[in-house]
């Protein structure tokens, strides 16, 4: 029992900083890269990571869940050369405090598959921990129980494309609100690809889009941000009326916990 309860609280470990309770708060418009987003508050995702190459080149997301744990999307295909940013917001400003990690151990989902893009999750264990501050904490995990219901709004964030035709990159982190969908309304838009280890959200006028996959959809739950989905798949073009496809968290705990565990 002591163990499920050190796990269920692993996102807290060495931390004064809650999980899932900026220090800066966000602010959403209708809320009371992403395609069709606005500018987050600098600091208001301070789980919200840049995974970029040895040329500062960002290639994709991902979520700070501990002081030694990223998680990210396995399609990304990070490996130990790879760089973790924390505390990043503007892109192009050197000014920044942000925090540059090497990566220690890659953990790949076992049974990710590049076709069906079935457990798209991959664990990042850095060589030396973050430092909480303002602008750098962590994220709630789902646990295995929850249940993310359509119809609920939940924020994406990301420096993926702010449209795919131009490849238009931002400098400075995007959000956007967007509504969940059940599998079953999901599966209209894109059938059989849908699994239960998915969950989608959008069709609503905004979208994520290359760039920013890895990176957190995140729900409140009792007031705290939890990481519901990690950004998977969508439309070749982003197209604001298709869902995005995210890799369903909850689904994913289990194999989380063992590996941080064990690791």
């Amino acid at each position: 029992m002591a163990l499920l309860w050190l796990l269920s609280c692993i996102a807290l470990i060495g931390s004064t900083y809650g999980c899932g309770s900026p220090a800066i708060n966000p602010i959403l418009s209708g809320y009371a890269r992403i395609v069709n987003g606005e500018n987050a508050v600098p600091g208001s995702w301070p789980w919200q990571i840049s995974l970029q190459d040895s040329t500062g080149f960002h290639f994709c997301g991902g979520s700070l869940i501990s002081d030694l744990w990223v998680v990210t999307a396995a399609h990304c295909g990070v490996t130990t050369s790879h760089r973790v940013i924390l505390g990043e917001y503007d892109r192009s400003s050197p000014a920044e405090p942000i925090q540059t990690k090497t990566i220690a151990k890659v953990f790949r989902h076992p049974s990710y598959n590049s076709f069906t893009i079935a457990n798209d999750i991959t664990l990042l264990k850095l060589s030396s921990p973050a430092s909480f501050s303002n602008t750098v904490s962590t994220v709630c995990v789902a646990a295995s129980v929850d249940a993310f219901n359509s119809g609920e709004r939940c924020v994406t964030t990301g420096w993926g494309y702010v449209d795919a035709a131009s490849r238009l990159t931002p400098n400075k982190l995007q959000q956007v609100a967007l509504p969940l969908l059940s599998n079953t309304e999901c599966r209209r838009y894109w059938g059989s690809k849908i699994l239960s280890t998915m969950v989608c959200a959008g069709a609503s006028g905004a979208s994520s889009c290359m760039g920013d996959s890895g990176g957190p959809l995140v729900c409140q739950r009792n007031g705290a941000w939890v990481l519901a989905g990690i950004v998977s798949w969508g439309s070749s073009t982003c197209s604001p009326s298709s869902p995005g496809v995210y890799a369903r968290v909850s689904t994913l705990r289990s194999w989380m916990d063992q590996i941080i565990a064990a690791n």
